[in-house]
């Protein structure tokens, strides 16, 4: 521990995301070809129609600084969308515009999370969940989940870890890392339970919404008994395949959004002028080019669970959306594979990067120790390239 620096770098985690992200670039720096299969990110390019939005936008001038809530005709699209798409009733008072749906989640909590508050988290959680409550001082209490429940976490299980200190409930929906998809029947159970604890805040997190391979989306917000106290989180990274653009929004009781506003407004300011253009052209123009990478997704779910099956000591669920699998490995551990013993999935991890030049990221990161996270957003040849490797590094 550096002591020149402030103790709250200390309270949290590096992203192990990141982390294995980070260490396969390092690879093929050294000119190794490395297949990363450790990152959220889609693949696919931005839709034509988005990108000529943000070239008219720079024409037109929009090159200025922006509101710190966001442009009135993106929070009025998203509005609409919010209405139309999840019958949630959020005005334009109500919805910020940020840079990217991790930062507004981070603004949600830095407006809710007060030292020693506690933040129901379902098992396995995306990765930064635990870390940002951690930054605001706040206290992580996990729901435990496995693969025999589809990594769904009950209603009864999410009640049992309500305190007199809980101030939020933080879930995604689809999954990540699972790819598990609430139906509208268990978020109404879910709902039902919150109903009863009016001082808990409940944070969904959407932003897979359209990668959905079995139903329509569903959002929490739209049971009246909560909906009071419902933080939706949104934005346009993963359907519009946009990661870099750099978008995200929520939509909440007007008193969050304008906390949420004025500490953004001490952060960041408002979210890229040209950005917030194309991201309007996405809410407001064609879905078809979204459905397309979702098609594709769901051949890629299909191939890689396919080549799972080929590895014995595996084991998978069925994701329902998202795009990534997150197999069970705790078959491997204490084995030896190629005269390197094996004691933990994160141990795993790092030898397949090394043996088989593929990334991908433990489930300690997650929440579940046992499994390991496997993102499909590559081209099909690429992950059966990755998965001819690993078939090769895992045979014991």
């Amino acid at each position: 521990m550096d002591t020149r620096l402030a103790n709250r770098v200390y309270y949290f985690e590096e992203s192990q995301t990141l982390e294995m992200a980070k260490k396969a670039r390092e690879l093929s720096a050294k000119g190794i070809k490395v297949i990363n299969l450790s990152l959220g990110e889609p693949d696919f390019a931005t839709p034509k129609h988005i990108i000529d939005a943000a070239k008219k936008a720079m024409d037109d001038g929009f090159t200025k600084y922006t509101p710190v809530a966001g442009f009135a005709d993106l929070r009025q699209a998203i509005s609409d969308k919010f209405l139309h798409d999840n019958g949630l009733n959020y005005s334009l008072n109500q919805i910020v515009v940020s840079s990217g749906a991790k930062h507004s989640i981070m603004n949600v909590i830095l407006a809710l999370i007060n030292p020693g508050d506690e933040v129901i988290i379902p098992n396995p959680y995306w990765v930064s969940y635990s870390e940002m409550v951690k930054l605001a001082s706040g206290k992580p209490v996990f729901v435990p989940s496995n693969i025999l429940n589809n990594y769904k976490s009950p209603a009864s299980a999410i009640e049992a870890a309500i305190t007199t200190k809980t101030k939020m409930f933080l879930f995604s929906s689809p999954c990540n890392p699972s790819g598990s998809v609430y139906s509208k029947a268990e978020l109404k159970e879910i709902a039902d339970v919150f109903a009863k604890y009016p001082n808990i805040y409940i944070v969904s997190d959407e932003i897979y919404e359209h990668i959905n391979f079995v139903s329509k989306h569903e959002s929490i917000g739209q049971f009246e008994s909560i909906s009071d106290r419902v933080i939706t989180i949104n934005g346009v990274a993963k359907a519009f395949a946009m990661t870099g653009w750099r978008i995200g929004y929520i939509g909440a009781p007007e008193y969050i959004a304008k906390a949420c506003e004025k500490l953004q407004g001490q952060f960041t300011s408002g979210a890229n002028s040209i950005a917030q253009k194309a991201t309007l052209a996405a809410l407001q123009g064609s879905l078809e080019p979204t459905k397309a990478m979702v098609a594709e997704y769901l051949s890629r779910r299909n191939l890689v669970l396919k080549r799972l099956e080929e590895i014995p000591g595996i084991t998978s669920n069925m994701p329902d959306g998202a795009f990534y699998v997150f197999p069970d490995f705790s078959y491997f551990i204490g084995k030896t594979l190629k005269g390197r013993t094996i004691s933990s999935t994160r141990d795993l991890c790092y030898y397949l990067l090394e043996e088989a030049h593929v990334s991908v990221v433990s489930g300690e990161a997650f929440g579940n120790p046992e499994c390991i996270r496997i993102s499909y957003s590559l081209n099909q040849n690429d992950l059966n390239f990755a998965f001819d490797k690993l078939k090769v590094a895992l045979t014991i």
